[in-house]
């Protein structure tokens, strides 16, 4: 158990958890989840964190599917900053209390200010990291932000 599946169980929400063999040398965690698993890309959500202008709160989470790029301007409007830059990989660990590959926007060491993007809403579930690089957890977009405190925007990059 992770503390992403131990919320989704408290929370008593209808998840599934979904794991593969974690190829350390793919060069993509989200992409080789969505490959793994036999998955369209568009509904496998990877967690990024970016760090905010907010001394108090110094980063937040931003989800966009796995092939596709955040808009860093498009997340800092969403969250209401000036500017957002990606957070560094060691202050991402830190702060969510997992791993680069493996983190999850549940059951992170402290509640982040979150936002999804809205193409989520186009599936009946979604995927993420389940906190764990090999670990999915399956749940709806709308149950997702419920259990995060998280909003929808248009936050990933055109193509």
């Amino acid at each position: 158990m992770t503390p992403a599946i131990d919320l989704a169980t408290k929370k008593k929400i209808s998840f599934t958890v979904h794991e593969y063999h974690h190829d350390k040398n793919a060069p993509s965690y989200g992409e080789e989840a969505a490959s793994a698993l036999n998955l369209d890309p568009n509904q496998v959500f990877k967690t990024l964190l970016v760090s905010l202008d907010d001394k108090s709160n110094p980063v937040a989470v931003a989800l966009v599917p796995v092939n596709h790029q955040l808009s860093l301007k498009a997340a800092a409007k969403a969250l209401q900053q000036k500017k957002l830059v990606m957070a560094n990989p060691q202050l991402a660990q830190k702060s969510s209390g997992y791993l680069v590959g493996g983190i999850s926007p549940l059951g992170q060491k402290k509640q982040l200010p979150t936002v999804i993007d809205s193409s989520a809403k186009a599936f009946d579930t979604i995927y993420v990291s389940a906190g764990r690089r090999g670990l999915e957890i399956c749940l709806s977009a709308t149950d997702l932000a419920s259990l995060c405190r998280g909003s929808f925007a248009e936050i990933k990059a055109e193509d």
